[in-house]
């Protein structure tokens, strides 16, 4: 059992329904080799992931600059601690087909802010932006201990913290340069939940972007 003590947005639950990996060669521009999208039900609401058709298509112009001011946007490690998993695009697929099929073990996180994500978001993600998680940003020590408990199945046992069966979290943000997720990710470990339970998408909305893959919005 994994104890530790801490001083530290209401509560979301992830319910999964179905999947539905579609793998017949019906779109002229596939996610891979065996898989043109995917459709499946995350959080009660059905989902596709797939990729923009139109050839000609290129990036949305909110992930088009190459340069940002650094700091704060800084590009990232591709390791951001020890033992966070950093995954791409395929993997984070993987992810969500895992949630549409009946695991409510893996909650996807978008840790932007409220104002980037009303842009357009992964499918299957909900926010949770980095400020929530971040004692100097305001983040007061009892809606901490809700999001641990209740979005993420952290208990707390008499000032300790039991991260035994917490649920594993894939975050992301806007990308190698930003620093929202690894925000999220550093005060997460800060707090003592465990770092295999973790994993980091660190190409974010820019990869996913530039991919054409399919976002929504809220």
């Amino acid at each position: 059992m994994n104890l530790r003590k801490i001083v530290l947005t209401s509560a979301i639950a992830v319910t999964v329904i179905s999947s539905n990996p579609v793998l017949a060669d019906d779109l002229a521009v596939g996610i891979t080799r065996s898989m043109s999208k995917f459709e499946g039900t995350v959080n009660g609401k059905k989902i596709t992931i797939m990729r923009n058709q139109d050839e000609s298509a290129t990036v949305n112009a909110a992930f088009a600059k190459t340069s940002r001011k650094c700091p704060p946007f800084c590009i990232q490690p591709s390791q951001l601690a020890p033992g966070v998993e950093t995954i791409g695009e395929l993997e984070l697929i993987q992810y969500v087909e895992k949630m549409a099929g009946g695991d409510d073990s893996i909650v996807l996180i978008d840790s932007r802010t409220p104002d980037w994500v009303a842009k357009g978001t992964i499918p299957g993600a909900i926010n949770l932006p980095w400020t929530k998680l971040n004692p100097s940003k305001g983040a007061d020590p009892i809606s901490i201990a809700e999001i641990l408990t209740g979005m993420f199945g952290a208990r707390e046992l008499e000032g300790l913290w039991d991260f035994s069966n917490v649920k594993t979290l894939v975050l992301f943000c806007n990308g190698m340069w930003c620093g929202q997720s690894p925000n999220n990710i550093e005060n997460l470990l800060r707090f003592g939940y465990p770092a295999d339970r973790i994993k980091w998408y660190r190409g974010g909305m820019q990869d996913w972007e530039i991919l054409g893959l399919s976002t929504e919005k809220p």
